[in-house]
């Protein structure tokens, strides 16, 4: 089996940055927000009955680089749009992260219901935003934790759409963060910008545009710079060129995978290899472990099979074709 990891990228000339980009990638000093965005309603942890935290909650002191959307998954597309309803998801979300992944609270800063309600997430979130200067260090993305806010959005959004108050909370919610943080429209991306993970669902990412969009006319702010394509996401079972060009990149990593463009039990194995050998995290994403994502290729797995040299923009342009 290939013998190659992140330290072997590193010593070929590999950087893998946060957003899945190869190469020195230099990000550029966010976008200061040219007014002040009105924060919405956030109800706070006391509000729902958060159980304390099992330790202290880390405050770091820098502001986040990246605003990332998350989907729950479960409890799935509910129809009980009530505040109600937003505390208990909010409680469920925190006991499964503290009594079965052992975390020290809630893994993301904030939590977006259906209903559109707007809970705060881990314990201090809400005051270190209001700061504007601090970030609180979260659990919800993966190696890049200390460059994300995340907001956690209640549902599965793989085939279906999210509900319009949903879409409304969030795109003030979002606007209100990258407002206390001049962050740049740009920077709002998916948790599978980071993971190999399909959160935020497929739906919800391909609405991503249309929200960096929206907060940018919310913050009086230019249109998003263009920018790469970030790496397509691969699954067990998906078929295509992208399939093939991944698994040309596995051979050439000594993986002994078929070059045959299906996505079969080989080539999940030796993802699921170079993700293990680089320790990379396979969490999924949300309040449960409903989708077992092992063998999915994504934005952490693509720069560890590409080589050395590669021209990533002829490359990403062969992957958007």
């Amino acid at each position: 089996m290939a013998d190659f990891d992140r330290r072997t990228a590193l010593k070929g000339g590999l950087t893998v940055s946060a957003v899945g980009l190869l190469g020195t990638t230099t990000i550029s000093a966010a976008v200061a927000a040219t007014g002040a965005v009105q924060e919405p309603t956030i109800h706070d942890t006391a509000a729902w009955g958060a159980r304390p935290p099992n330790g202290a909650i880390e405050v770091q002191n820098h502001k986040p680089t990246y605003i990332v959307v998350h989907h729950t998954v479960d409890p799935g597309n509910v129809t009980d749009y009530t505040l109600e309803h937003a505390y208990w998801a909010s409680r469920s979300i925190q006991n499964f992260h503290m009594d079965t992944r052992g975390w020290v609270d809630s893994g993301q800063q904030f939590t977006n219901s259906r209903g559109g309600h707007i809970t705060e997430g881990r314990h201090r979130s809400l005051e270190i935003l209001r700061g504007g200067t601090q970030h609180v260090l979260g659990a919800n993305v993966g190696n890049n934790n200390s460059t994300c806010i995340g907001i956690e959005n209640e549902g599965l959004y793989s085939k279906e759409d999210v509900t319009p108050a949903l879409w409304d909370s969030l795109v003030k919610m979002v606007a209100y963060i990258a407002s206390q943080y001049g962050i740049s429209p740009e920077f709002i991306k998916g948790h599978r910008d980071f993971n190999s993970t399909e959160c935020p669902g497929t739906v919800l990412y391909d609405r991503l545009p249309e929200l960096r969009t929206a907060v940018g006319k919310l913050l009086g702010s230019a249109s998003p710079k263009a920018d790469l394509p970030e790496w397509p996401l691969l699954k067990p079972g998906d078929a295509g060129p992208r399939v093939r060009v991944a698994q040309e990149l596995l051979r050439t990593r000594g993986f002994a995978v078929p070059v045959d463009g299906v996505f079969g039990q080989s080539t999940k194995d030796a993802v699921a290899a170079v993700a293990a050998r680089n320790g990379l995290e396979r969490d999924a994403c949300g309040a449960t472990m409903a989708t077992d994502e092992t063998g999915f290729l994504g934005s952490d797995v693509w720069p560890l099979i590409v080589g050395p040299g590669t021209d990533l923009r002829a490359l990403k342009a062969r992957l958007a074709g």
